[in-house]
Parts: structure tokens; C-alpha cells; sequence
């Protein structure tokens, strides 16, 4: 069994990075947050890289977090988790390379969410978003409430995390989750020419634009620091988490 990795390959002057964990569906493990956090820390730091692409191996985006992998035991511990989750996401939305996702079938949980923190979203017109963290017992997370309301509005973000409704590209690029639409199998094909274009862009001012477009993050951050620390810590995610991990509906208790 291959362990959880992400890919780096140099395109020119446009870093592709690829989630690489198929046997579960190139879930963000905690093994593959810290690569992707390494990746990014050093494409910051190398002047020859002017865009990044992010994609995912074998036909899937991510299916979200590592279930199996999500043993917190108290508040401080699920905060802590937290802490090192959002490094990552200031990164890829403060950081000064502008970020294109590629994304093929499901972009799911942690998924949506790493989709939405990219500075552009390409998808083949075959894949598909959920948010889906209620379903164990969890609120979206990964800046997914401070990033998906931008794109789409409150009261469609409220029904795609309330309500875990399945957004097929198409529609996505209707509402504004998506932003350009690629032939199924194509999506890093134009990804990597809309990389090329920011590439060729004067890099001061896609920079700084991302950090205006980033006002408030970190205030969100903080809040979902701590609200889902506390939710690591209940009954309900337990539940939540045990139902998944055997395959069955859970059955929370409030």
C-alpha cells in the first residue's frame, strides 16, 4: 500500500502539485497536509515559480479528510489540530503565488474546502462538490465558511452545508463555485494554461489582491479554531465518526 504523498512537478514557471493517496481517495491525511504545506512554503520562496496548480492522482480531486485519522482526544488537542490545519490554508489564500485547482471527479469535505481556498477552481464538467462534515458530526472546515459564502452567497452556502446537496459542475459554474469548465479528463490541461497567463502577469499586484481578497480570514480562523476543537469533543462526533468508519447512518443524539 502506497503511502500518502504529494507530487511535485515543474511545468516552466508553474508548480503542479498532486494529492497522491489513492486508497483513500486522496484524503487529506495529516501526512498530506504537511506535504502540501511544505510544497507551498517553498514554491513562496522560489523565484522561478509564478503559479501553482493543484490537483489530484487517479481521476479524484479529494474526498475529504482522513476519517480514520481524526483521534482527538479533548478541546486543546482538536484546537491544536486546528492550528496546524490552517497554516496550510494561509498559505494558499495570503500566500504571493496565485493557486489554480484542478479538479476531476469529487471534490468532497476537505476537499471542497482546499478547492475553494485556490484562487481558481477548474473542473471537468463530470465532477462534483459536497461539503458533508455534518454527516460526522462536524462543521465545515479549512476556511470552507469563510471561503464558500464568497463565491456563492449566504443563503446558497447555508444550503450546500446544511443540507450536503451535491453541486455538479455545471451548476457550480452557474452560482459561481466554479469558475471555468473543462472536457472530463481535461481539467489540469486548463489549469496549466490559466497558470501560464498568471504566470506571465506582473506578480506584485496578483499578490497583494490576494491579500485584500483575504480580509477577515484570520478572524474567521479563530472562530472555527475553536468551535470545532469543542466539536471533537462530543458524543455526536464520536457517533458521527464510528458510523462512518463502519458504514452505517449515524445516529446523533444532539
Amino acid at each position: 500500500m502506497s503511502e500518502a504523498r504529494v507530487r511535485e512537478e515543474k511545468d516552466g514557471n508553474v508548480l503542479v502539485l498532486t494529492i497522491d493517496y489513492p486508497q483513500r481517495k486522496n484524503a487529506i491525511a495529516p501526512a498530506v497536509r504537511a506535504a502540501l504545506e511544505d510544497a507551498l512554503e517553498r514554491a513562496q520562496a522560489d523565484r522561478e515559480v509564478r503559479a501553482i496548480v493543484v490537483t489530484g492522482a487517479a481521476g479524484t480531486f479529494c474526498a475529504g479528510g482522513d476519517i480514520s485519522a481524526m483521534d482527538v482526544g479533548d478541546a486543546l488537542a482538536g484546537r491544536e489540530r486546528m492550528r496546524r490545519t490552517h497554516r496550510l490554508v494561509r498559505l494558499m489564500a495570503r500566500g504571493g503565488k496565485p493557486l489554480i485547482a484542478a479538479v476531476e471527479g469529487w471534490a468532497a469535505g476537505a476537499g471542497m474546502a482546499v478547492a475553494c481556498a485556490c484562487d481558481t477552481i477548474v473542473a471537468a464538467e463530470d465532477a462534483r462538490f459536497v461539503a458533508g462534515f455534518h454527516k460526522i458530526g462536524l462543521m465545515s472546515d479549512m476556511g470552507l465558511p469563510y471561503f464558500l459564502p464568497r463565491r456563492v452567497g449566504v443563503g446558497r452556502a447555508r444550503r450546500i452545508l446544511f443540507y450536503h446537496e451535491v453541486v455538479n459542475a455545471p451548476e457550480g459554474e452557474r452560482i459561481g463555485l466554479v469558475d471555468f469548465l473543462a472536457a472530463p479528463g481535461k481539467a489540469l490541461e486548463v489549469a496549466m494554461e490559466k497558470a501560464r497567463f498568471l504566470a506571465a502577469e506582473a506578480s506584485g499586484p496578483i499578490e497583494l489582491t490576494k491579500k485584500i481578497l483575504s480580509e477577515g480570514l484570520d478572524e474567521a480562523l479563530a472562530d472555527e479554531q475553536t468551535f470545532q476543537g469543542l466539536l471533537f469533543t462530543t458524543a455526536d462526533f464520536q457517533e458521527g465518526r464510528a458510523a462512518f468508519l463502519e458504514k452505517r447512518k449515524p445516529n446523533f443524539g444532539g
